[in-house]
Parts: structure tokens; sequence; C-alpha cells
């Protein structure tokens, strides 16, 4: 049973996030970036989702402010997983400390493996749009490696 909080004002969202979790699974929403960590500092989550383009407070400022307060102590760690708007934001997410991204538009495949490695403790890097750089790279890709890390 995973308690998963959404910062999202997308209800696909909330609805892509329900569907990669057991029925006996928790899931809390909020819509403002700004109440993201009160909702981490009341009850901490297994996982936090932020969409990068939540209300009032990006998720890139969601994801940082959270490195910060757990970096303080003031909060336990807890995984974040973005929901990016193009690939250029991969390099934000990265600085930002999320332990994971998907690039929209998301398919259930991808949500739902990105979900189950950040709850396995985890991470999970989206490579959708990356060009291959190598013939080794791309055989890498066809085989269906690179997409996912379990540390």
């Amino acid at each position: 049973m995973a308690d998963v909080l959404i910062a999202s004002d997308a209800p696909w969202v909330v609805d892509a996030i329900r569907a990669c979790l057991d029925e006996a699974s928790t899931v809390r929403v909020v819509h403002a970036g700004v109440d993201v960590r009160p909702a981490v500092a009341a009850r901490t989550p297994d996982l936090v989702v932020v969409d990068l383009q939540v209300g009032n407070m990006g998720g890139m400022a969601v994801c940082m402010d959270l490195r910060l307060e757990e970096s303080a102590g003031r909060l336990d760690d807890v995984p974040v997983l973005m929901l990016l708007d193009r690939r250029p934001d991969v390099f934000m997410a990265k600085r930002a400390g999320a332990d994971g991204w998907l690039l929209k538009p998301v398919d259930p495949i991808r949500m739902r493996r990105a979900v189950q490695a950040l709850l396995a403790g985890g991470v999970y890097h989206d490579d959708t749009g990356t060009p291959a750089t190598s013939p080794a790279a791309e055989a890498l890709a066809a085989a269906g490696g690179g997409d996912t890390e379990v540390e």
C-alpha cells in the first residue's frame, strides 16, 4: 500500500497515477505547488508526483523546496517524479534533484514503470525523444534497456 501525493491541476494526471496503484493505496492531491511542503510535513508520502506546470509554484521550484527542506533536516527524504513538458526540461529536473521524470504526453506503460521504480527505491529517467548517439546506444534502446535503474 503506497501513499502518493500528486501536485497537479490536471485531472488526467490524477487518473493516470491512480491507475498505476493498487486499490489499497492512498492518493492525495494538491492543486498548487505551495501546498506540497505542508502536505509532506503533515504526512510523509512514499512518492510525490509533480507536474511541471502546477499553479503558482512550478514543479522545479517544488522539487527544489523539498530538497532544501530535507537537507536542513526539516523534512524526511521523499522520492519525486516530475512530469516534464519537453526534453530540455530534463536539465532542470536533474538540477532540482528529481528522482525521476517523464515527458508528456505520458502513456500508461511509462507511467506505471516510473511509479513502480520510484516506489521500489530506484530512479526513472525517461529517454523519450533522446536521439541515439551510437550504434551501441541504439542496440541498448532496442533491447529495452536504459530507461530505469534500481539502486
